[in-house]
């Protein structure tokens, strides 16, 4: 071994020693394992775990099989790196919401998205002062009574998405992106975006889609073996280090750039107020410290990041949705009928008085939940939980999509049914406080981004039917639902036909338009 070792280079001489030290503590971790009555899970190799079993791709769907065979709790090992599956609300709530005093860290070993610098927002900082700052700034001005100052920007870009899809169906998934972005970037930054090829939407969806790469589970060998960073970037097999380098200039450069646009715009004019960033930078006169520019920088960034796939994602699922189901269309058209009238269209204040509209959106939100796996925690301190023990520094990972297709609590999961709530708020609930995150890591924005759903599923069912494309011979064209993989996923393309309901919804929607100054 030594003369094999003084033959080699110092580099390879230093892979063989980490990886010699690496196979003694995997070892020593698993003997020490051994002796707790871990939660059930799939067959365990020596050193590598459970990693030949990991899945490449959906991964909700093979947690899914593990929970049929191990339970509502899987243990899994990946090369020493404990994983713990949650794949029912109720362990999820009793661990995530219940003990959230030592679940609410981020995993320090999420290599790719700290190398590519997602880290900074607070959506994946640790637990920490950084990231109690950044938190608090986006609480403050999406809570639920500052969101109204933000309901006439909503409802405007909203209107403009119905009007504009409804003269062009073919446009739906550029029109979403555009329009959201707007209201976002709007809120947010208070710019007003110039089109689809703007910078400021260009860029934060490219890091988002970055975003939803690197932190997809099992994707990434460096997740689980975190000494494969320290590897020269020439050495094969590190071409990840350069990915996550080019990833992280494009956060870095999107972040600093749309927050030094506000601050740089302030008094210009261009910048429309309110918005987040002006009213941080007004409260300390427009001269932040080093340390309150850097918070104010990376919580905007995560809300402009967090605030559009998610809901690009939710919305498409809402058009797929309402396509297959003409019957849950008129039943919701006649809710908005009965209490609002033909006379004018929803406003975000009629959302109180239209349970069944809720119950699509709910629906929508269980049917194909837009973050299958929540962004999972670290636990930082041994645990038992139904006589099992659950070891310090597990990563802990929220299977929503079984959560909300379990067929012991939602029968027939894969039918699209808002009836199965039976209008009660305390049944959409249970979808609800899952699918915006656990304990102290829910989404500070999701009163917000409920509100923007609501804009668009009330104007699309109160003025247009959403309808599948023809054939040649008017035979209806059904789109086969498939979706995407990553973090965020998204409905495969798919086209649909937009058909508005009368003459009055159409002048409706004309007029709001024709009356608008953005």
């Amino acid at each position: 071994m030594s003369g094999l070792l003084s033959m080699a280079s110092p580099q390879a001489t230093t892979l063989l020693m980490v990886a010699a030290a690496t196979t003694v503590l995997l070892l020593a971790k698993a003997l020490t394992t051994r002796k707790h009555n871990l939660p059930p899970g799939p067959r365990r190799l020596p050193v590598v775990g459970s990693a030949l079993q990991m899945p490449r791709s959906h991964p909700w769907l093979t947690f899914a099989e593990w929970a049929k065979t191990y339970g509502s709790i899987v243990y899994a090992d990946v090369v020493g790196q404990p994983l713990i599956i949650l794949n029912s609300r109720k362990a999820a709530m009793d661990l995530l919401d219940g003990r959230s005093a030592i679940y609410s860290d981020r995993p320090r070993n999420l290599v790719m998205a700290i190398l590519s610098g997602y880290a900074e927002t607070f959506a994946m900082k640790p637990y920490g002062e950084d990231w109690r700052q950044q938190r608090k700034i986006v609480m403050q001005d999406f809570s639920q009574t500052a969101i109204t100052r933000y309901s006439s920007i909503q409802e405007r870009e909203g209107r403009k998405l119905v009007w504009n899809v409804l003269n062009k169906p073919s446009s739906l998934r550029s029109e979403i992106k555009l329009r959201l972005g707007s209201i976002i970037i709007r809120v947010t930054y208070g710019h007003t975006l110039t089109g689809d090829d703007d910078p400021m939407l260009t860029s934060p969806l490219t890091a988002m889609d970055n975003f939803s790469k690197a932190t997809q589970p099992g994707a990434w060998l460096v997740d689980f073996v975190p000494s494969l960073q320290f590897l020269p970037k020439w050495t094969p097999g590190a071409g990840f280090l350069k990915t996550a380098s080019e990833w992280r200039r494009i956060v870095h450069n999107t972040s600093w750039n749309a927050y030094l646009w506000t601050k740089n715009n302030l008094e210009s004019g261009k910048v429309l107020v309110p918005n987040m960033c002006a009213t941080v930078l007004e409260s300390v006169d427009k001269n932040p410290s080093t340390e309150q520019e850097a918070h104010l920088v990376w919580s905007a960034s995560a809300v402009m990041g967090g605030g559009m796939d998610t809901n690009m994602s939710t919305l498409l699922i809402l058009f797929l949705a309402m396509m297959l189901n003409p019957a849950i269309q008129a039943k919701a058209r006649k809710e908005l009928d009965d209490i609002i009238g033909q006379d004018r269209l929803p406003t975000i204040a009629d959302k109180a008085s239209l349970p069944y509209i809720k119950s699509v959106m709910v629906e929508v939100f269980r049917w194909n939940p837009a973050i299958p796996l929540g962004v999972a925690h670290a636990l930082t301190e041994d645990d038992i939980y139904e006589g099992m023990y659950l070891p310090k520094g597990s990563l802990m990972i929220p299977n929503v999509w079984y959560m909300l297709h379990d067929p012991e609590v939602y029968p027939n999961p894969h039918e699209f049914n808002p009836d199965r709530y039976g209008l009660d708020d305390a049944e959409m609930n249970k979808v609800t406080d899952i699918m915006f995150g656990f304990g102290r890591r829910v989404c500070p924005g999701r009163l917000f981004a409920e509100a923007t759903f609501f804009t668009v599923v009330s104007t699309i069912l109160s003025t247009c039917e959403i309808l599948p494309p023809v054939d040649a011979q008017g035979k209806k064209v059904l789109p086969e639902i498939t979706f995407t993989n990553g973090t965020i996923i998204f409905p495969a393309d798919f086209n649909v036909n937009i058909k508005c309901r009368s003459e009055k919804a159409w002048e409706l929607l004309r007029s709001v338009q024709a009356s608008e100054v953005v």
